[in-house]
């Protein structure tokens, strides 16, 4: 499904039926929830499903589920809506420039390494949006702390959260150096962990010590050890990178690394645990012109990026 020529025959209320579809659990109670009649709603998602050539809905008058082609169409049409979103806006209000101060918290190594120059770039192309950000792995509580918005891995703790996906594909991998793999050897399977040398992150007061893996749609975990944690992801993404050991990273957090070689990905036939990344804020009243460009450019760029 070809999105980027599909998009532009896309007006936004057919997305947001959709979107509103989904998330409601019925097309009904989207129609309703839109103000449209159960006849226009039926005939615009037809009429979308039609332009895209591929079903998104399968529905019986008493259920219905998403389809495969649905899930992939649903991320990318919500980026889309956020940015038609902001742009409607502006043209209403006169092209009215997004301004205002965003407190951002986001994860350490990440943040340090692959955000960060994006987010110069945003603030050069946005200069009446000010950020004030926080770089650390410990999680940010956005109802008690002055924090907007957190940049997070993972299923959000709380389900009251409002979260806007940014990498839902991403997942974590294996990774040693090159001179690691020259002195011990690669791994034939994720068993033969156990009598390795493993970088552990700690999350709290939890280390990650417990690393799953499936292939063939079974799951496999292993229990391994090391003589090194750190509740900083940078910390032990830098002991991968001087050959200390072998780590289990998110594969954003390593991507330029393993490009250019200086780390070499180990039991490329297993997958790693998902490990999906969110914007995360407290309540969609904060969605305004400023938090949705900020979301759509990062969901951009990680989408390349993670190519």
């Amino acid at each position: 499904m070809n999105f980027k020529h599909h998009l532009k025959m896309k007006a936004l209320s057919d997305l947001q039926l959709f979107i509103a579809t989904v998330e409601a659990g019925s097309l009904s109670a989207a129609a309703r929830k839109l103000g449209l009649t159960p006849a226009a709603a039926s005939a615009a998602l037809h009429r979308l499903e039609a332009e895209l050539g591929a079903p998104l809905l399968l529905r019986s008058t008493r259920r219905q589920r998403i389809t495969p082609q649905g899930e992939l169409f649903l991320e990318r049409a919500r980026q889309a809506v956020d940015l038609l979103e902001v742009a409607s806006q502006q043209i209403r209000c006169g092209q009215v420039v997004a301004q205002g101060s965003l407190q951002v918290s986001m994860p350490s190594d990440l943040g340090r390494h692959v955000l960060l120059p994006w987010l110069d770039e945003f603030m050069a192309a946005h200069p009446r949006i000010h950020l004030r950000l926080q770089v650390s792995d410990r999680l940010a509580d956005v109802y008690g702390q002055p924090v907007d918005l957190a940049i997070r891995y993972g299923i959000p703790p709380d389900s009251d959260l409002v979260a806007l996906p940014l990498a839902p594909d991403n997942r974590r991998v294996l990774v040693a150096s090159p001179d690691h793999v020259r002195r011990l050897g690669a791994l034939a399977h994720p068993e033969e962990l156990q009598r390795r040398n493993c970088l552990c992150y700690v999350l709290g007061e939890q280390v990650h010590q417990r690393w799953r893996f499936w292939q063939d749609g079974q799951a496999f975990d292993v229990d391994v050890r090391g003589d090194r944690q750190a509740d900083d992801g940078e910390v032990v993404h830098r002991w991968a990178l001087a050959g200390l050991g072998i780590a289990y990273k998110s594969q954003l957090d390593v991507q330029a690394d393993l490009r250019a070689g200086r780390l070499i990905r180990l039991c490329p036939g297993w997958q790693g645990e998902a490990s999906p990344l969110n914007l995360l804020c407290a309540d969609r009243r904060q969605l305004g012109p400023a938090v949705r460009l900020l979301h759509a450019f990062l969901a951009e760029r990680l989408a390349t990026w993670a190519a």
